[in-house]
């Protein structure tokens, strides 16, 4: 029954993705995380008392987010089809394929228009950096950078979550669903609090370093995961898992540069370079080597790159289930 929520889970967000009007969980553990900080903004008159309460927020965030997600499933047992639907809804929701997708595609096709000034709008929506001086380079750059970073916190990592937590039992309850949507949990925290700026420094320091952690293998395991999926779409495969390798340290994250080099080997472009943050400059060192000049097309190719990724993620950790499942149950 997990492998089959699991399953459809996946196929689900392939097919209709994370629609706007959808009540999706990490708009309310976003609300959660905001009103938590709030409270802490107003008691916390220190930087050590910001990382305490820094502290503090991920603690409360990520429990109420695995207690919710544990009752929910375990109120669903009551009925096998009912426990299959729910449990294939919440996995379904902690997965961002088809989303991410879009996202790029809509960056691609007004970049095909010609159009830089809503390009730049329409990038703004997915990425942290500042984005109103971009040219046409950079802003496909930010694009393959997103697609390729985030189909690790997007769905490697809560796939890989999940797996595990199918393995897990506890209390009679599989943990595929709470473990993936605690993971999403940790990287909404990351993503609302976790920048090394004035304001979230020390508030979110604990959630950065937290996301950092739960990311290390997902990111890692991603390499082998990138080069079968670009062997698969007959893309340069070995030089995405020696770009991967090589420049795995060209990035502030200790993650984020594995999924970046596997991109930019297989497309034969170069990633990385220096970016505004919220107005601060953040230079960084590149990653890839130039063979050719980045165009609007390797957008598309990312593209493919993502769901290619994706299946071969499935197969790989539907692979291991099986073996662990058979050596320990």
């Amino acid at each position: 029954m997990n492998i089959l929520s699991l399953y459809i889970g996946y196929i689900t967000d392939l097919i209709i993705g994370d629609p706007y009007s959808f009540p999706h969980p990490v708009k309310y553990i976003g609300k959660l995380i905001k009103s938590v900080e709030n409270f802490i903004r107003k008691i916390a008159k220190s930087d050590k008392g910001l990382k305490i309460g820094g502290l503090f927020l991920w603690f409360v965030t990520v429990g109420i987010t695995f207690i919710i997600t544990y009752e929910i499933i375990r109120l669903a047992r009551f009925n096998m089809v009912v426990y299959v639907i729910i449990n294939s809804i919440v996995i379904y929701t902690t997965l961002a394929t088809k989303c991410l997708k879009d996202e790029a595609k809509k960056i691609y096709d007004v970049l095909k228009t010609g159009d830089i000034k809503k390009s730049r709008i329409q990038l703004s929506y997915i990425v942290g950096r500042d984005t109103e001086n971009l040219s046409e380079k950079e802003i496909i750059r930010a694009t393959v950078e997103t697609v390729a970073e985030n189909t690790v916190d997007g769905l490697i990592a809560p796939l890989f979550y999940a797996f595990v937590g199918a393995c897990i039992n506890v209390g009679g309850i599989s943990l595929a669903a709470p473990l993936a949507m605690t993971y999403k949990a940790i990287n909404t925290l990351d993503s609302s609090v976790g920048y090394k700026n004035e304001k979230y420094l020390h508030i979110g320091f604990a959630s950065a370093k937290i996301d950092d952690i739960a990311n290390y293998i997902p990111s890692r395991i991603s390499v082998i995961l990138f080069t079968i999926g670009n062997l698969f779409l007959r893309n340069d495969y070995k030089n995405c898992f020696k770009i991967s390798i090589r420049d795995r340290k060209n990035h502030k994250s200790p993650n984020c540069a594995f999924s970046e080099g596997a991109v930019a080997g297989a497309l034969g472009i170069q990633l990385g370079g220096t970016n505004i943050y919220f107005g601060e400059t953040v230079y960084k060192p590149t990653i890839g080597d130039k063979t050719r000049e980045i165009e609007v097309q390797d957008i598309s190719r990312t593209n493919k790159i993502l769901y290619a990724t994706s299946l071969t993620s499935m197969l790989v950790f539907t692979l291991f289930y099986v073996i662990i499942h058979h050596i320990f149950m």
